[in-house]
């Protein structure tokens, strides 16, 4: 049986470190590592996208990856209860043409007993900017 610590029900602080462990993860920019804190079913909507299974997770974050360069992501914490956690979050990515995008956005997060994350709905948007207004180096 898999379990990632913490595991709900959370408090502040112990959403806030389940916050900073998936900041980590995905700024290491390796799908397989990030795809391990999800449930074998887990499902996702990032933006239009619906993605099921951490197979579907490491697919779309090789991808992801290989367009977004130079990806830096910072997480905040927003709310919790339970087993849930909302986020808010931003990131930078230069795309193949070498502009530089900054992306905003929220997240609601639900966990099983375990502390594996069953359910992630990412709402973002995407601005371009110069990399001189870049905050994330």
């Amino acid at each position: 049986m898999e379990i990632k610590y913490p595991i709900p029900p959370f408090t502040e602080e112990t959403a806030k470190q389940k916050i900073q462990m998936a900041e980590d993860a995905w700024n290491s920019r390796d799908p397989e590592r990030v795809s391990k804190a999800y449930t074998a079913d887990s499902e996702w909507r990032n933006r239009n996208r619906f993605i099921n299974g951490r197979e579907e997770i490491v697919r779309f974050l090789t991808e992801k990856w290989q367009k977004e360069q130079n990806y830096k992501l910072k997480k905040e914490y927003w709310a919790h209860t339970g087993n849930r956690i909302a986020v808010r979050f931003e990131y930078e990515y230069q795309d193949r043409d070498g502009k530089w995008y900054r992306a905003y956005g929220n997240e609601n997060w639900e966990f099983d007993e375990n502390g594996l994350m069953k359910k992630r709905y990412a709402s973002i948007n995407d601005l371009e900017i110069d990399e001189s207004e870049r905050r994330l180096l």
